[in-house]
């Protein structure tokens, strides 16, 4: 593994449900979990989490997931 990041991006959603999606900035945000290998090529992305998310709880449900992420032994 080379690398595991994240980001917040825009997001458009329903009125009812826009207090989960406001984040520390302005609007409305998706954080955004990726992880790349060594020779950066995507291994994983998650891009469901609301922009209140924080990362701790972002990367918990990542590793969480059935088919989520994996880090390999040793790292």
């Amino acid at each position: 593994m080379g690398a595991i990041d994240g980001t917040y991006v825009p997001a458009n959603v329903p009125v009812e449900i826009q207090g989960k999606f406001r984040g520390r900035k302005e609007g409305t945000t998706q954080n955004v979990l990726a992880a790349i290998t060594l020779d950066l090529k995507f291994i994983y992305v998650l891009t469901d989490c609301e922009g209140s998310a924080h990362d701790s709880w972002v990367l918990g449900d990542a590793l969480s997931r059935p088919n989520g992420l994996k880090i390999p032994e040793g790292i």
